[in-house]
């Protein structure tokens, strides 16, 4: 018998009318079944968290610190039984599902430390010029309301907490919509807030179709939008409310830089190493996953087969297998679209060096080189275990090479030199650079996000908090400064 999911109406775990079947992308069997909000429950959600948000803004950073280290210790409580749901529902490789609940334990446990000391304010003396003599200004930020978080697929659980945790410790009410392909691991932090002691209304997690969120993204009680997901849809909802504020976590199509310096049988070594690692990790269905390799043309011929062969060694199959790398992508469409773009690729000059099959949802590790530039795997975001591998001179060519793609979200460097890794920082058209390591490098504290085509804002803990605050200026007057 298949287990029923309920979702989290304003603090309370209640039922719709209509359920969905959430399934396996490794074998196609049913994970669980999920009950859907009607259009009057999402209402009551809205209305609830609309008319909370007062009360929760003046909540006592203690009550909300105290609820967020809750969910952190209960979600190392419940360790394993989450990463085998993650895996489940998204066949995500266990090992990276477990990983991904550490991620989000550490997200948990940074966002109640931000709410014990968040302020984001300063006092300012105004007497610098006459007319302000005796006036002292003191900032604070406020919430600027209810948000709305629309999480992705590729990671169930870490990135609902991204959207969760920040709202929470800045005492933002927040209505978290998880991804219809993986909703079980977002509706699972609602057991965990539930024994908080939380105002009701503060937070609510509804999986509503896709269909139905235009009526929640105009929703004026809804000022704030934090969305991670595709650049199509990212953008049609920053264009569609233009008065709102809007944070997107877009696509990107990562590049790993490997300089001349980086020349070391070990240094090829732990690039190659690294760089078939997190090409594939996740399916290669990350934001930050390797997906384009450019390599100075003197360390070119020595990484290539280094390349390949670690590529050959990822461990494909069943993500319940501890020793599996790459798993399945979270549908057999998905795998239909990798392949689609590799054949097209391939049919336009491409070398296949490895890889290159399709089993289902699965899709075989694969390195390409000699790809035209205008190949669709070229200048979009394949979201699969694909890497291309290109041939530059000089560093100058490697940073163009890096540049050109309407995406810029991180970049890996491989470079020992401090001065190169500078010039990195400033010419890298990304929201982060990576020395000594891929792309795919993100500490859930850090701030994350893009430039070009890979969105707006940042997320982060206290980056996201920023993002769903604004500053109110109080001036006294009177003062002997």
């Amino acid at each position: 018998m298949t287990s029923l999911h309920a979702f989290w109406l304003a603090g309370r775990q209640v039922t719709g009318e209509t359920t969905f079947d959430v399934t396996s992308p490794w074998d196609g069997r049913v994970v669980g079944q999920v009950s859907v909000p009607t259009e009057a429950q999402v209402e009551e959600a809205v209305a609830a968290a609309h008319a909370v948000r007062d009360e929760f803004a003046a909540t006592p950073a203690h009550v909300r610190a105290a609820a967020l280290d809750h969910v952190s210790r209960r979600l190392v409580e419940r360790t394993e039984e989450i990463a085998q749901l993650i895996s489940a529902e998204n066949g995500k490789p266990i090992k990276w599902a477990r990983g991904e609940v550490g991620r989000a334990v550490s997200v948990f446990r940074f966002a109640a430390e931000e709410a014990r000391r968040f302020n984001g304010g300063e006092a300012q003396r105004l007497d610098t010029d006459q007319g302000g003599q005796g006036r002292l200004a003191l900032t604070r930020r406020f919430p600027k309301g209810v948000v709305l978080g629309i999480a992705p697929f590729n990671f169930p659980l870490n990135l609902c907490a991204h959207k969760i945790a920040p709202a929470i410790a800045a005492g933002a009410p927040i209505i978290l919509k998880p991804a219809p392909a993986t909703p079980l691991s977002g509706l699972i932090i609602g057991d965990l807030l539930a024994e908080t002691e939380l105002p009701a209304g503060s937070w609510s997690i509804l999986p509503v179709a896709n269909d139905k969120m235009p009526a929640l993204v105009q929703d004026e009680r809804l000022p704030v939008i934090s969305f991670t997901g595709s650049e199509k849809v990212g953008y049609a909802i920053m264009d569609s409310v233009p008065r709102k504020h809007c944070t997107l976590e877009l696509g990107g199509n990562g590049a790993a830089v490997v300089l001349a310096d980086f020349a070391s049988d070990a240094d090829l070594d732990w690039a190659a190493t690294r760089i078939a690692t997190f090409s594939n990790y996740q399916g290669g269905q990350s934001c930050i996953s390797v997906q384009r390799v450019i390599a100075d043309a003197t360390v070119y011929d020595r990484l290539l087969p280094r390349i390949v062969a670690a590529v050959e060694a990822q461990v494909t199959g069943d993500p319940s297998d501890a020793t599996t790398d790459v798993g399945p992508l979270v549908s057999e469409a998905a795998a239909e679209r990798v392949e689609s773009w590799v054949d097209e690729a391939v049919a336009a000059g491409a070398t296949l060096l490895t890889g290159g099959k399709r089993d289902g949802a699965s899709y075989a590790p694969t390195v390409l080189a000699d790809v035209p530039a205008d190949a669709t795997i070229s200048c979009e975001e394949v979201f699969g275990p694909v890497l291309t591998v290109h041939k530059v001179d000089g560093e100058a060519a490697a940073f163009a090479a890096a540049n050109n793609s309407k995406y810029g979200l991180q970049a890996g460097l491989f470079t020992h030199d401090l001065q190169t890794a500078f010039r990195a920082h400033r010419a890298l058209e990304v929201g982060g650079v990576v020395i000594g390591d891929v792309p795919s490098y993100r500490a859930d504290q850090m701030p994350y996000g893009g430039a070009k085509q890979s969105g707006v804002g940042r997320e982060g803990v206290r980056f996201a908090m920023d993002d769903y605050t604004y500053e109110r200026v109080l001036v006294l007057t009177g003062l002997a400064l």
